[in-house]
């Protein structure tokens, strides 16, 4: 490591089989670059040391130690750019990269991103629109808001991700129960903005995403991910197609609402995810995250269109305007596996080969229980990545992969009542987990 150069410094590597393709793209830039690299990580290393000049073993998900450790860092090396990608730490690593004086989302924006109920207030005041919203604490409030605001409903934790806890409620009848599995996934969520429930109007609308790049406050988008969900009353992805030619790239109306959105947030530099429905009333932003897209979008993205999301990282994190030019114009998709029911799964055979496979995976271990929502969430036991000429191609060869998964499972009963519930496996770093996306 030249210290001379500085480093990055990386807060959580996130799972091998979902990240390892953008850290091994930031390495070739860092290398490039003469920069080191400095991961902080809630396990033991196992891949990671192939990319890693110091790798310090440390609890990421407590602010306390991780601000700590971190800390210690900087007074040993020259921290030149400061990297992140799990939910549950983008707030306080957001935070520190202002306090090191490097790019970062900046206080207000990392904390507009993280805080679902302070997105709300910033972007109602900015003149966007929004459904009508409010941050509840109790029943009794939610009640109250319910009737203020008028159903469809939808209510979600407050920082929770992943559509962790998010339910549909369509009258009176199912408040208390949606209610009831929201707060039970906020009180889960261990950061700073846990513990609360909000209730929102619900929007109809297709439901897209867009990876993009933030540099001094200037919107750079990337790419668009059309989402498919399950069934409600829960809003689990079960996969994305990404075209490099979707004609939102060049809606001018979806463009300026989103720069207008993370001005009003205060976004200064960085990488977002945002989620908007496409209504008849305009599009309309659920939320914005200060992070790259998980589920495998950036890959897509990369597949897609290639635009590589780890260059583009690795260029924002260290104060340069990156270069986002299409160099492919393909589509690319994913589709998630999930079991009918509360399941033990013994095993799980994915196809080798099929029309424009590009990978395709297990996602969890021999005899792991997945459980469905409210028990459980990402109840996911593979996936399939299919790409083609056009997005029905894709879709076809995703139905046709997703077709050759195979799955031996017992049912399980559900849990008992009051049960809460256990964070998925799937979102957990794996030291065991040999998938490798290069």
């Amino acid at each position: 490591m030249r210290e001379s150069d500085g480093v990055l410094l990386v807060i959580g590597s996130g799972l091998r089989l979902y990240r390892e393709y953008l850290v091994a793209s930031i390495h070739r830039c860092a290398r490039t670059a003469g920069l080191g690299m400095v991961l902080l990580n809630n396990l033991k290393p196992t891949w990671q040391h192939a990319y890693f000049d110091r790798i310090i073993h440390t609890d990421v998900f407590d602010p306390d130690e991780m601000l700590a450790t971190a800390r210690e860092v900087a007074r040993e090396h020259r921290i030149v750019g400061l990297m992140c990608w799990d939910e549950p730490v983008v707030l306080a690593a957001g935070e520190l990269a202002a306090e090191l004086g490097v790019p970062g989302l900046g206080v207000d924006g990392v904390r507009g991103c993280r805080d679902k109920s302070r997105t709300r207030a910033v972007l109602t005041a900015e003149g966007l629109p929004q459904p009508g919203y409010a941050l509840t604490a109790n029943l009794e409030e939610a009640r109250a808001a319910a009737g203020r605001i008028g159903y469809p409903l939808v209510l979600k934790p407050r920082a929770m991700g992943a559509s962790i806890g998010v339910v549909f409620a369509a009258d009176e009848s199912e408040v208390d129960a949606a209610f009831g599995v929201a707060m039970g996934a906020a009180t889960v969520d261990r950061s700073r903005y846990g513990g609360g429930t909000i209730v929102e109007g619900y929007v109809g609308g297709e439901e897209i995403s867009i990876d993009a790049a933030v540099h001094k406050g200037e919107y750079l988008p990337m790419f668009v991910a059309r989402k498919q969900t399950g069934d409600q009353p829960y809003f689990e992805e079960t996969g994305h197609i990404v075209d490099a030619d979707d004609p939102l790239l060049r809606d001018a109306e979806l463009m300026d609402v989103l720069a207008r959105a993370h001005r009003a947030l205060g976004v200064e530099d960085g990488i977002t995810h945002s989620e908007v429905r496409l209504t008849d009333r305009g599009p309309l932003i659920i939320e914005v995250n200060g992070r790259l897209g998980g589920d495998l979008i950036p890959f897509l993205g990369r597949t897609a269109t290639g635009i590589d999301p780890g260059e583009v990282l690795f260029s924002v994190a260290t104060g340069q305007r990156p270069t986002i030019t299409p160099t492919r114009n393909a589509v690319a998709g994913i589709r998630f596996g999930y079991p009918d029911h509360d399941c033990l799964v013994h095993g799980v055979t994915v196809p080798a080969e099929a029309p424009g496979l590009v990978l395709a995976s297990p996602m969890v271990d021999p005899e792991t229980t997945l459980r469905l929502p409210p028990g459980g969430y990402l109840a996911r036991h593979s996936f399939v990545v299919c790409e083609a000429d056009d997005r029905e191609t894709c879709a076809t060869r995703l139905d046709a992969a997703a077709d050759m998964v195979r799955i031996d499972a017992d049912p399980v009963d559900p849990p008992a009542p009051g049960t809460a519930f256990e964070m998925p496996a799937g979102l957990l770093d794996v030291d065991e987990q040999e998938g490798v996306i290069a």
